[in-house]
This record gives structure tokens, C-alpha cells and sequence, in this order.
């Protein structure tokens, strides 16, 4: 269908119907076809819902309009397609294509940022009171927290990831699985006040060898990697975001034991 039909009929969509055809039955109901029925529904289409029960149903449908998928929705009479289809008939982008492959690093930082300002907020009583340190290592911990997590969702997708680049898990693949429980462990210590000499040392490490790991990898050997800071599964790139990360952690570790030495 042509871009300046698709304006036609989404400029024109109020009470207008259209069908749909879609998989409900007692194991599965279809994700698509409910979003399908939401985004018809809100461009203020009235909807008939034509539920498919049952695999002969559906095959049978799926042979009388040639098609290999469902849902399916028809408007006057002429088939759009499925939510896919759908989307771009009203002009949307795609629903894989609303973020960004930096979306998890922002999503992670906001939510530590947020989570820093509640705890603070509850410390307080009565408002926001707080010393530049704390706010810091809180932030840190959290966000230390935050992404061993995400790793430890997928640990060998993380650990495929994370050999291509850091050097010493070239040379020890077993440090790709320690390195996220490592990383947790060392934030959850800033966050729970452990004796720096427990806790300084490994963020000092796994940091200083992070940051140097990125450093080689992208601004000696300009290779275009992809960071594993979130995961195996990531489409973010290694670069200045992975190096600002290893820094802090480090930096954390440097002050955790110039405080305990001092």
C-alpha cells in the first residue's frame, strides 16, 4: 500500500470498522493479535474480533487469503496485514524499532539515579539531605548492582561477549562467569558499608582491567565491538560509555582505600 493511502485512511479512521482475525484458543492467545485490536481500538476503529479456536480454523484461513500469519485485520474490505503491517499502515514504526541500543545504558542509570534520590529522601524524614560522597557511592553501587544483574541474566551470552575484548578473560575464560558476581558483590559493599579491604580491592581490579581492556580494544586496535556491560544480548557499542563505567569502578576502589589507609 503507498504512503499517501495509509495517511487516507488513517486521517479517515473514526468510526470506521475493521475486521480481525486472530488466534484465541485454550493454550495460547495470540500477543499480536491483542496488540492489534489495542492500536485499532485507539485510533478509533470499531473492531470485529473474529477469534480462530482452533489450529483447522486457523490453517483454513491461512489458506483462503494465502497468507503464512495471524492476526490479520481488513479495513473496506482490503487486507493490511499483521501488527507489523498494522504499525505501518498508521505510520508507526515498528515496535523493535522505538529505542535505541543505548536505551538499556540510560534505563540503568536513570533507575540508579532514582533509586539513589529515594533512599536519600527516606534517610532524610523530612527532605533532601545528603553530602556529595554519598550521593556518588551510592550511585556507583547501585548501578554496579543494577548491571550484574542484567550479565547474570545470561551468563553465557554475556561471557561470548565479554572474552572478545577483556584481556585477562582472553587468557582465563572462567573470569567471563566470575566477573558479574564479582561486580554485584562489590557494588552491594559500597551499598552496605562492607570494610573497604573486602570490598576496594575487587572493584580496584576488575575496573583498572576493564578500562584498559576498552582502551586497547577500541582506541589502539579500533575494533568495532560490542559492549557486554548489559549483557550478552546488548547492541551497544564498546566505546566511551564501557571506559567511563571501569573508571568509576576503579575510582570507587582507589577512594574506598585511600579512606581505609588514611
Amino acid at each position: 500500500m503507498k504512503a499517501n493511502e495509509n495517511t487516507k485512511y488513517a486521517a479517515h479512521s473514526k468510526n470506521q470498522v475493521a475486521t480481525l482475525y486472530r488466534m484465541v484458543t485454550d493454550e495460547h492467545i495470540c500477543p499480536f493479535g491483542l496488540k492489534s485490536k489495542d492500536l485499532l481500538e485507539r485510533k478509533g476503529y470499531t473492531v470485529e474480533d473474529h477469534h480462530l479456536s482452533t489450529r483447522e480454523q486457523t490453517d483454513a484461513f491461512k489458506e483462503k487469503h494465502d497468507v503464512t500469519t495471524t492476526p490479520q485485520t481488513f479495513i473496506d474490505g482490503q487486507r493490511i496485514g499483521g501488527y507489523d503491517e498494522l504499525r505501518d499502515f498508521f505510520n508507526l514504526k515498528k515496535e523493535d524499532e522505538k529505542g535505541s541500543r543505548y536505551t538499556p545504558i540510560i534505563v540503568t542509570f536513570s533507575l540508579a539515579a532514582l533509586m539513589v534520590i529515594a533512599l536519600l529522601l527516606n534517610d532524610s524524614g523530612e527532605g533532601l539531605s545528603f553530602s556529595p560522597e554519598q550521593v556518588i557511592m551510592s550511585f556507583i553501587g547501585i548501578t554496579m548492582v543494577l548491571l550484574a544483574m542484567q550479565k547474570l541474566q545470561d551468563l553465557v551470552a554475556f561471557s561470548n561477549q565479554f572474552i572478545t575484548y577483556d584481556l585477562f578473560a582472553m587468557r582465563h575464560v572462567r573470569y567471563a562467569y566470575f566477573y558479574p558476581f564479582a561486580e554485584a558483590y562489590a557494588g552491594l559493599g559500597m551499598l552496605a558499608s562492607f570494610p573497604a579491604y573486602l570490598v576496594a580491592p575487587i572493584s580496584l581490579c576488575i575496573g583498572t582491567v576493564g578500562a584498559i581492556s576498552v582502551v586497547k580494544a577500541v582506541y589502539i586496535d579500533k575494533r568495532e565491538l560490542k559492549c557486554a556491560c548489559v549483557g550478552g544480548n546488548s547492541n551497544l557499542p564498546l566505546g566511551f560509555i564501557s571506559l567511563t563505567e571501569n573508571l568509576a569502578m576503579a575510582g570507587a576502589g582507589v577512594y574506598m582505600l585511600g579512606r581505609w589507609l588514611g
